[in-house]
């Protein structure tokens, strides 16, 4: 199978989607996975901003925001991720989306976006900036040079755009987003036995058709 994950960095749904999806496939030589850029907000982010000020007006005050966080919190925990929101600071994601597009021409994209999320959601780091972004590069063994000079330039700026208009084309609206051989889609963070249910259910079905 070919697996296509259109996803944001800040999405704390697709943080928990993409570690059930790598359950899901444990131990599948023979699947591709490629996560693709999409941006819940590409509103610009002119100053670090505390993530609960950022999300305080669009829930209805900071104990909404509480509550949602709670309710996220809760799920993550069952598979064992840290959600720091408390810490985390509101970014555009865009730079991020065009460094984890550097980093798959290195074959290390899905290591990038671990990190990426990681600095996000656990230590607080501001991934709207390109410093920052540089610096979580390095974490995962890349060059923060390069990695500043790339962010510094127009490269990979196409990339993510292309992959934004394709979730439009997909009538992508809400991410996590499966996209399996261009044919099945699932949405959302499912448990990971409806995942392998459902690739089981598809593997059967390509069978059939190509019997």
């Amino acid at each position: 199978m070919d697996i296509q994950v259109w996803s944001d960095v800040v999405c704390p749904w697709c943080y928990i989607g993409k570690t059930r999806l790598e359950t899901a496939l444990r131990g599948d030589s023979t699947t591709t996975v490629t996560y693709r850029a999409y941006q819940l907000d590409a509103t610009p982010v002119p100053q670090p901003v505390p993530l609960g000020v950022a999300l305080s007006p669009k829930f209805g005050g900071p104990e909404r925001v509480q509550e949602a966080w709670d309710h996220v919190r809760a799920f993550a925990a069952g598979d064992g991720l840290e959600l720091n929101f408390e810490r985390a600071v509101a970014a555009n994601t865009f730079d991020a989306h065009r460094l984890i597009a550097w980093a798959a021409e290195q074959g290390r994209q899905a290591a990038m976006l671990d990190a990426l999320q990681i600095a996000h959601f656990a230590d607080g780091v501001d991934i709207g900036s390109k410093p920052a972004l540089a610096r979580v590069a390095r974490t995962i063994g890349l060059d923060e040079s390069a990695a500043l000079a790339y962010l510094a330039s127009t490269d990979g700026v196409n990339a993510v755009r292309a992959d934004i208009m394709a979730a439009r084309d997909f009538g992508i609206t809400s991410v996590p987003t499966f996209v399996i051989d261009n044919k099945y889609a699932i949405q959302g963070a499912q448990e990971v036995q409806v995942l392998k249910d459902a690739f089981a259910e598809i593997n059967r079905r390509e069978a059939v058709d190509a019997g």
